[in-house]
């Protein structure tokens, strides 16, 4: 991609608001001091390559040397200075010995990815939490725990937090030195229902969570006081293989219990609480809270006893967290947010010496400071109700969801912490999801019940301010008074609602996207306004292939032809295709499962086993899960997949019926990948 010839100028105003808000909190060095606690070794390589393409890099050190050595002072005016200081924490990048206890130590390497790879030592081996996102990015983390500790200790245990990829996706190059061999007998640990929502979140609509991923992290732009310096609970998310090993110990699923009040042990330190979980590994004593709801829709906090050590999680980081995401995601429970996080401080806020989280650095309890984890943990618990519970008045008072984000603030005891500002999360996008949470898309109002879409709204707003250059010379007004959302507002109908004839309000809109930009405070606002100038000027960029055929393996049935229902091109299946095509599968592996698929009025049905009411299949498939697997993202599509396996023997269907399969494949559509978001398709032009 090439640069910006000329770098975008900041508006003065825009700098001289980035350069005071630093002067809204007071300042707070310990951030730095516990960012850099405890580092024994620094990244050995510059960069981290692709595994299969060694001229690719999945993750990138040097990129953000331009952060190294800086200052809050230093903040470039292209730069909010309180984003600015949380790029310069998050790019304290290496292994960091967290605390020890009577087993060894507990480490994190850090800046290895958006998330961070916890090692805890036992008796004889390690247990991993979290290993990133990508297979390269653990497996290089690993390397630099065992190339400081000159330590070969065992993996006895794995344990995911909670179901997001970031925070499992590396877990195969954790053992890239047995060639993928895993020796499952060890416990890999999650909560329950980890890998429903593993597969759900990003397989169902990954294509188009990863596009808008694309603007969330800036992956395209450069890293630079004008571009990209940072998402706010990290640098950025890698881009190498993201794998999985299913989880084989679901804590509060079938296997697993809470501890009675009778079996509990002094041992474990904390008072008894209902709802615990506990499990010993290699002499390492882990107490589980499960959280389900908050950050994630499955994810828990553990306690370490023997360390006085908790892990929050994603549960309470250093910024305001989303309460929905914005490259998309079920909205969360800002209520069950802080009602978890009230628990997590009534049972382990008095035994706790040090809370480590899945992002960012450790707090620790000092003698000067002995509430310190408790203040932490007790503030962030106070944020997520305020928002949820102000929400409610509001919403019971008629207002709508834009109207309570843009009057609603904080109060100044919650806004007095840097780790409550909105550097991943915002106030403005959060108190949206909380309305769209209880109260859905629509504001009440009649008249945004049946809106126009962006193109042909576009044109009537044109037609009805005067044409093209009308409205560009009011939004070049705009502009010029330093009104960027209006600006935006204003162009956007133009570059929708006249494609052809736009090319001075893209230019425009490139300005003020980058303005807008300049001066945010939130990693993930910053990133998309950046990303959506960059996309105007330079127009969209193929992504780079991230594979995560592991995703696919660890499907059920049911869920792998979900995610084929989910490409069905209904409108022309249900015009073309009058009488249903049922299809029987009978598919080996472990065990041989059975189902029926019926497509029928443009939808793809599917049931276990035989369907009795679907009539009498037109054919039987027969094929191995293995085979099944390979088929869904064959690089020719899964039809002319279908048929070469058909040719190879890797699948069977009697003769002359393999028309009935062809037919239904045949409606099935590939995502695309850069659908286009600043711009119409070219469909639309």
């Amino acid at each position: 991609m090439p640069e910006f010839s000329e770098p975008i100028d900041v508006d003065p105003t825009v700098a001289e608001a980035n350069r005071r808000i630093v002067e809204t909190i007071p300042p707070n060095s310990e951030d730095f001091e516990d960012a850099q606690r405890g580092l024994l070794a620094l990244p050995s390589v510059p960069a981290i390559p692709a595994r299969r393409q060694e001229d690719r890099t999945v993750w990138n050190f040097a990129a953000y040397d331009f952060l190294s050595d800086s200052e809050v002072s230093d903040a470039p005016p292209t730069v909010n200075a309180s984003l600015w200081r949380q790029g310069l924490l998050t790019a304290q990048a290496g292994l960091f010995q967290v605390t020890s206890y009577e087993h060894g130590r507990i480490y994190q390497v850090r800046g290895y990815d958006l998330s961070n790879m916890t090692i805890i030592e036992g008796d004889s081996g390690i247990v991993v939490i979290d290993p990133l996102a990508s297979y390269e990015t653990a497996q290089w983390a690993l390397k630099l725990y065992r190339d400081t500790t000159e330590s070969q200790r065992p993996i006895v245990g794995i344990i995911y937090t909670h179901s997001h990829v970031d925070h499992f996706g590396g877990v195969r190059g954790l053992f890239h030195e047995r060639d993928d061999v895993v020796d499952t007998d060890i416990p890999i640990i999650a909560p329950d229902g980890f890998l429903e929502h593993a597969v759900s979140e990003n397989v169902y609509a990954g294509p188009a969570m990863a596009r808008r991923s694309e603007y969330m992290y800036a992956t395209k732009l450069h890293k630079n006081p004008y571009g990209q310096v940072g998402a706010g609970l990290g640098l950025t998310i890698s881009t190498g293989e993201v794998t999985l090993i299913p989880p084989n110990v679901s804590i509060g699923g079938s296997g697993t219990a809470p501890v009675p009040r009778d079996q509990w042990s002094a041992k474990d330190v904390i008072p008894w609480r209902p709802g615990l979980y506990r499990q010993l590994i290699d002499g390492i004593r882990l107490i589980f809270q499960l959280t389900p709801g908050t950050e994630a829709p499955a994810e828990m906090n553990i306690y370490l006893p023997q360390g006085r050590a908790l892990c929050a999680a994603e549960n309470a980081t250093h910024t305001l967290h989303n309460l929905l995401t914005l490259r998309g995601a079920q909205v969360r429970d800002a209520h069950a947010w802080s009602k978890y996080l009230t628990e997590t401080i009534q049972t382990f806020g008095e035994h706790t010496d040090v809370e480590f989280a899945s992002h960012h650095w450790p707090r620790w309890r000092t003698a000067d400071n002995p509430t310190n984890i408790v203040d932490y943990l007790s503030i962030q618990r106070d944020v997520y109700a305020y928002l949820n519970d102000q929400s409610l008045r509001l919403i019971n008072a008629g207002k709508t969801a834009i109207e309570i984000a843009e009057d609603l603030e904080l109060p100044e005891a919650l806004t007095a912490h840097w780790y409550t500002r909105g550097y991943y999360g915002s106030l403005s996008h959060d108190l949206k999801a909380v309305y769209q949470r209880y109260m859905g898309w629509f504001d009440g109002n009649p008249a945004h019940l049946w809106n126009l879409p962006p193109a042909k709204a576009g044109v009537h707003y044109v037609e009805a301010m005067g044409g093209v250059d009308a409205v560009v010379a009011t939004a070049q007004q705009a502009y010029d008074r330093h009104e960027y959302r209006w600006t935006v507002e204003l162009l956007n109908h133009v570059i929708f609602g006249h494609p052809a004839d736009n090319a001075s309000a893209k230019e425009l809109q490139q300005k003020a996207l980058t303005q807008l930009g300049y001066g945010a405070e939130n990693g993930t606002w910053r990133n998309f306004f950046l990303t959506g100038a960059d996309e105007l000027a330079h127009g969209i960029e193929r992504p780079a292939n991230q594979e995560a055929g592991d995703l696919v393996l660890s499907m059920s049935l049911e869920q792998y032809f979900s995610t084929l229902a989910r490409t069905v091109d209904g409108p022309t299946a249900a015009r073309e295709q009058r009488d249903p095509i049922v299809l029987q599968w009978l598919v080996s592996g472990a065990e041989e499962e059975t189902c029926t698929t019926t497509l029928r009025n443009g939808v793809l049905v599917y049931v276990p086993g035989k369907d009795r009411f679907a009539g009498t299949p037109q054919t039987v498939i027969k094929l191995s899960r293995e085979a099944l697997n390979g088929l869904m993202y064959g690089p020719t599509g899964f039809t002319n997949a279908f048929d070469a396996a058909v040719r190879d023997g890797v699948v069977q269907i009697p003769e002359g019926k393999q028309e009935y399969a062809d037919t239904v494949f045949g409606y099935l559509t590939a995502p695309d990948p850069s659908f286009p978001i600043v711009a119409p398709a070219e469909s639309d032009q």
